[in-house]
């Protein structure tokens, strides 16, 4: 039973301690999503409140310390800081998907070796990329050559390039801002973007679209493109989050996104 105290020389008049609460599952009782944020990314948090705005779905999010300038080289020092981020996502609460928001990041680490990282700090959470996940939404909609715009630098082009092609996916259409910083790759115009996306999903030989890196925002236009090509399209941020939801065991379409989110 709750206890009152009247308490006079303070001035408080009511202390009612140990007040009759019930527990529920909270605003996470479909699935509890853990996000690996850049410390340079500026959109994915923007992207993904965006996408994910559904009724018992949370996602919860840390940051993980990376160099603004893209290179293989600082993205291969982010692998050391990946478990630690991982650690900080609500200790001790079970997650249901651990998600690291760096395409190229989980390219030159290594998708295996991105999950095992994850998987020090949370055992047998189910992992996942925008690599990992952009694949998977590529064979759901059965796509199998598409074209791929990237804001890289050439040498990160090539090296996504034959990662997607060693993985059965032919990219005979390429196209990139060429700038490696990702300060400036987050202000790149959502309609910039979509012009880019729309000449290159045009090309006869693609069946599919895929906008690398995780600062390009595709959402709110999305739907123009495909609209305007015929063509599925997705990004890293749209694709991991299609992807989260879906290791997360939800499975309903979410209208406004774009073909994938309706699968």
């Amino acid at each position: 039973m709750a206890q009152a105290a009247l308490v006079g020389d303070s001035g408080l008049v009511v202390n009612r301690t140990h007040l009759p609460h019930r527990l529920e599952p909270g605003i996470a009782h479909r699935a509890r999503i853990g996000l690996i944020v850049l410390a340079s990314d500026h959109t994915i948090e923007d992207e993904w409140r965006r996408m994910l705005d559904i009724d018992g779905i949370a996602v919860y999010h840390s940051r993980i310390v990376n160099s603004p300038t893209i290179t293989p080289e600082t993205l291969q020092a982010m692998e050391a800081g990946l478990t630690a981020a991982t650690d900080a996502i609500l200790p001790g609460v079970p997650l249901d998907v651990v998600a690291y928001g760096c395409t190229s990041g989980a390219m030159v680490i290594g998708e295996e070796r991105v999950a095992q990282r994850i998987r020090a700090a949370r055992p047998g959470v189910a992992v996942t990329t925008p690599i990992t996940a952009a694949l998977a939404g590529l064979r759901a909609l059965g796509a199998t050559r598409i074209a791929l715009l990237t804001p890289y630098i050439d040498r990160i082009n090539q090296m996504m390039r034959r990662y997607i092609e060693e993985r059965g996916i032919a990219v005979p259409a390429m196209g990139s801002f060429n700038n490696e910083n990702d300060n400036e790759v987050a202000c790149i115009a959502p309609e910039s973007l979509r012009d880019a996306a729309i000449e290159l999903a045009r090309e006869p030989l693609v069946d599919a679209l895929f906008v690398a890196c995780t600062s390009l925002r595709l959402a709110s236009v999305v739907e123009e493109i495909e609209a305007a090509t015929g063509k599925p399209a997705m990004s890293s941020n749209h694709a991991m989050a299609w992807h989260a939801l879906r290791l997360a065991g939800y499975d309903e379409p979410v209208p406004g996104f774009g073909r994938l989110f309706r699968q």
